[in-house]
């Protein structure tokens, strides 16, 4: 497993002190203080985890989140001093991994990284080819147009169908109401247009467990939305 972890966190003594806790757990650790040096630094090199804080000098943690989202599937753990729950909630919806207050004991930090980690090792990513594109107890049949939770049929409209698959071959990746609207032919988006939302909303009846709270198709707040690679017992709360 790689072990190169970039951490963003603009107080210097906490980052020195968990690249050095976990350099003891055979992880390396790259700090750097201010998003730009974040962005830059995972667009030269590669890494298998970002840890992330909130509170940053020069870009917001939740904006970094959607920005780091918008083409890369690193598992992200989100820092920060206030610990509310709105804060946790918006930072999953952005796409974050996980979740851990301000203060924290690095043994925590340090299971939920390996949680993460393994999460993503394990979490499906469907080939390209493959019929059936299973999600847990979800599954989405490419060439029957048919979706089954539980192995239950669920229904959908073909357009709404098309939406889902949209979603699920990109699942971990946000995708604008613009690029879904260019995956699915049909239906051009005004810039008025929210029709897509409410075949999101449907989508979400269909099959989520708790349409109110979703856990498969999720809103990024200004951005669109995204197919949880994280799904039913993968999730926890933290």
């Amino acid at each position: 497993m790689d072990k190169s972890i970039l951490m963003i966190e603009d107080d210097k003594g906490l980052g020195d002190m968990v690249a050095e806790y976990l350099s003891s757990f055979g992880f390396h650790v790259e700090v750097t203080p201010s998003g730009r040096e974040g962005l830059s630094a995972l667009e030269h090199k590669p890494f298998a985890a970002l840890i992330l804080d909130v509170m940053l000098p020069d870009i917001d943690g939740f904006e970094l989140c959607r920005r780091v989202r918008v083409d890369s599937d690193i598992p992200i753990l989100m820092l920060t001093a206030r610990g509310e729950d709105t804060d946790r909630i918006v930072g999953l919806e952005l796409g974050a991994d996980d979740y851990l207050p301000k203060p924290f004991n690095p043994r925590e930090l340090l299971a939920r990284l390996k949680a993460i980690l393994r999460r993503r090792v394990s979490a499906p990513r469907p080939s390209q080819d493959a019929a059936v594109l299973r999600f847990g107890r979800l599954e989405i049949d490419r060439d029957a147009h048919r979706v089954r939770l539980d192995g239950e049929p669920r229904s959908l409209t073909g357009y709404q169908f098309e939406l889902l698959l949209a979603l699920a071959e990109n699942a971990g990746r946000v995708l604008s109401r613009e690029q879904l609207m260019n995956r699915v032919k049909g239906e051009p988006l005004s810039a008025f247009d929210r029709s897509i939302d409410v075949h999101v909303s449907r989508i979400r009846a269909a099959i989520e467990d708790d349409p109110a709270d979703p856990r498969r198709v999720l809103t990024v707040r200004g951005a669109g939305y995204v197919f949880s690679l994280s799904q039913d017992e993968d999730w926890k709360e933290p």
